[in-house]
């Protein structure tokens, strides 16, 4: 990719500027997936942020170039999504936290084994399983299939607090939403 831009997102600013950013973006895998209504920023010099201690084997993608993919397992389990940004060789990303269903949903809740269009996208889990994102995914460009991503509507309302699920720098305010969204994975205070 030539250019860092991508449905109006610098991909080089700083991953707090980029997860405020992110918010009401659509973000479709293979043509299912919602608006973005749910991020948290990770940076290289933050003790929470899987690139803290340099690049591994799990978490080289942090490394590479920006507007590309993080995929790993948490806790051994669940898939999560980031979006790398900054420069090549920093490591930062924004993990995709929620995403208001809007496209595809039959597929989510086949995929997810639920009805509950809220239990579809309200969670990192929840919405890789939901949109099929798997390690797969790990290190592809944004702007190519099966991604697709389009900007968010003018006007949108973010809200910010700290990150959840964490235990280092549990302060840091780098957790954004749309406000008001019912379709966030934990209430903002």
């Amino acid at each position: 990719m030539s250019s860092t831009i991508l449905a109006d997102i610098d991909f080089l600013a700083p991953s707090h500027l980029v997860a405020r950013q992110l918010i009401g973006v659509t973000v479709l895998v293979d043509g299912v997936g919602g608006r973005i209504v749910e991020t948290e920023a990770y940076d290289g010099e933050d003790p929470a942020s899987h690139s803290y201690s340099g690049p591994t084997d799990r978490n080289f993608a942090m490394f590479g170039p920006p507007a590309h993919a993080y995929v790993y397992r948490s806790y051994g389990i669940h898939w999560c999504l980031n979006f790398v940004c900054r420069e090549e060789g920093h490591g930062a990303g924004v993990l995709i936290r929620a995403l208001e269903p809007v496209t595809g949903i039959e597929t989510m809740a086949e995929r997810r084994g639920t009805r509950d269009h809220w239990l579809l996208c309200s969670g990192p889990g929840k919405l890789c399983q939901a949109l099929g994102v798997t390690r797969d995914l790990n290190g592809r460009s944004l702007a190519a299939a099966p991604f697709e991503l389009a900007p968010a509507p003018a006007g949108i309302d973010v809200v910010s607090g700290p990150r959840i699920g964490i235990s280092k720098a549990v302060d840091v305010p780098w957790r954004f939403g749309l406000a008001g969204s019912r379709w966030v994975s934990k209430p903002f205070r």
